[in-house]
């Protein structure tokens, strides 16, 4: 072999170990790339799962929050709109921000039915429509759950009517509806519920019920609209709505039917030490006596145990006020109250009683009379404001744990309010003029419903026709609950609504929003728990 051959071949071992050498590193660099990815994805997925704690820590801090009295939920800042409380709260402390693990709660803020940003706090669940009560106000007026429904943007006579033909538990179809004959005739076929949906979401199933009306165009769910969320809702805004009379109000598109409905809206019929109100309607007259006494003092007590026994005197005698009068308790009750207002203004009296304990015959010669009281519950705006706290504070006319389905007036969007059978666009406008979301211990009877009767707004008869739809605030709430660092890590966003009328409450549903990204800039949830 020549010497060239020789170093032709020393040449090629050079380049082969030199491409050996090249395939080692880039295999050594492929190596060490894929486990300092894998290393990060590990580290990401464990801040994942952190950031879901830290918003499961935010919904603990509500359910606490929720065991507190009113006494110390006001002292506490309130539930509807409290930063200190609610705001880049901390949770994982850290010297370097990249640690610092906070939770923020969100609610949405309104101004009428147009989206106003956030504020840090809870939306209470009886300021939207409870699609339970939808029947309800249709027997108290004719076609009363779609004149409910006809105020939500954008709806037709047609949607209303399949929708309360979904719930309603009978095959009849209404004048616009659907029932089982439309639906069977689907691909695949289904039938109605026939009851209260399980979900809001259910409803897409009804005729005539897209996304787009259901959702509205805020696809990330942050109560603000983007851009591209703005485009869409104008054009959402221009396009007529087919097959149908439409609601034209002066709604704006922001919001979707989902945003005005709820399944959950409750009270606590409770005290506000959390025992069971007082039942007005109790059989036992002489228990209920001597629990009233204490709280209303001897006259309304008296008067409450002898109007149950006798009802009410419509005649023209003039009575007494605070007349002393011995009760009898073995007499048993013979008028029930369909509402605590039923005592307002009302005069009762107690039949004198003639030979065999039998009443006199009228105009009897040396005959006892009848003792007539005058209202203990005087109708006059300046006595109610003294005596309607106590009395809704402490007494009920229903035993049940809870009161289900009633609108809060004093949250609720005008949307809401005027479908309310019995309120008119006069009582809607007042009360938005003069409503307080939450209402502090200084202001008692801003709690209660009845407070729009105290301010003059609707008359006593007024005020008994919207009492079963309408209440001051609800027990159950919903919020968006963000968990995150602030910086350098993943968000988890949930959305919870928690039942407040149990003595430990509860989440009644939960929904994960964190595939629609953190929602809000870190600025706005809060850093370093600073306000």
């Amino acid at each position: 072999m020549s010497q060239l051959a020789r170093d032709d071949r020393k040449g090629l071992v050079l380049v082969m170990v030199l491409i050996v050498v090249a395939m080692l590193s880039l295999a050594s660099y492929t190596f060490s790339d894929y486990m300092f990815i894998e290393r990060k994805s590990v580290r990401m997925s464990g801040r994942q799962m952190q950031s879901r704690a830290l918003a499961d820590s935010g919904v603990e801090s509500i359910k606490q929050l929720l065991m507190k009295t009113p006494a110390e939920l006001d002292e506490a800042g309130g539930l509807y709109d409290n930063p200190g409380r609610f705001r880049g709260m901390l949770v994982v402390d850290d010297v370097a921000a990249v640690g610092r693990g906070n939770f923020t709660i969100i609610a949405p803020a309104m101004e009428e039915d147009e989206l106003a940003g956030i504020r840090f706090g809870l939306e209470d669940e009886s300021s939207r429509l409870n699609l339970a009560t939808l029947l309800i106000a249709d027997k108290s007026a004719t076609n009363g759950g779609r004149q409910i429904l006809m105020q939500l943007p954008n709806m037709t006579e047609e949607i209303a009517d399949a929708i309360l033909d979904w719930i309603d538990p009978d095959e009849e179809p209404r004048e616009f509806g659907a029932e089982l004959d439309h639906y069977s005739g689907q691909s695949p076929p289904y039938a109605p519920r026939n009851g209260v949906p399980e979900t809001v979401e259910e409803l897409l199933l009804v005729r005539g019920v897209t996304p787009e009306l259901l959702f509205g165009p805020d696809s990330n769910r942050n109560s603000s609209l983007e851009s591209t969320e703005m485009s869409q809702a104008q054009l959402a805004g221009s396009q007529s709505v087919s097959g149908g009379t439409t609601n034209s109000g002066s709604a704006a598109y922001s919001r979707g039917w989902a945003d005005y409905m709820t399944l959950y809206g409750s009270e606590k019929n409770v005290q506000p030490d959390g025992t069971p109100r007082i039942d007005l309607n109790g059989k036992d007259l002489e228990s209920l006596y001597n629990q009233l006494l204490p709280i209303l003092g001897q006259e309304m007590a008296t008067f409450i145990i002898v109007y149950r026994q006798n009802g009410p005197y419509t005649g023209t005698k003039t009575g007494q006020v605070g007349a002393t009068v011995e009760l009898d308790f073995q007499k048993q009750a013979k008028t029930n109250l369909t509402s605590v207002l039923d005592l307002v203004g009302l005069r009762t009296q107690v039949p004198a009683q003639g030979q065999g304990g039998q009443q006199p015959a009228p105009g009897g010669q040396g005959q006892p009379e009848a003792t007539i009281l005058e209202a203990a519950f005087a109708n006059l705006p300046e006595a109610m404001r003294l005596y309607l706290p106590k009395l809704l504070d402490h007494c009920t006319v229903n035993a049940a744990k809870k009161i289900p389905g009633r609108i809060n007036i004093n949250q609720a969007p005008r949307t809401i309010l005027l479908g309310i059978p019995g309120m008119t666009p006069e009582i809607v406008d007042l009360i938005l003029s003069q409503r307080e979301p939450e209402a502090g211990e200084d202001k008692p009877l801003r709690k209660y419903e009845a407070w729009i009767l105290a301010e003059e707004i609707v008359t006593l008869e007024q005020m008994k026709a919207l009492v079963p739809f309408i209440c001051g605030g609800g027990s159950v709430y919903r919020a968006q609950v963000v968990g995150y660092y602030e910086s350098e890590g993943p968000a988890s966003r949930i959305e919870v609504v928690i039942d407040g009328t149990e003595v430990r409450p509860r989440v009644v549903f939960w929904r994960d929003l964190s595939n629609l990204g953190r929602g809000y800039p870190p600025g706005t949830l809060g850093l370093s728990g600073l306000q």
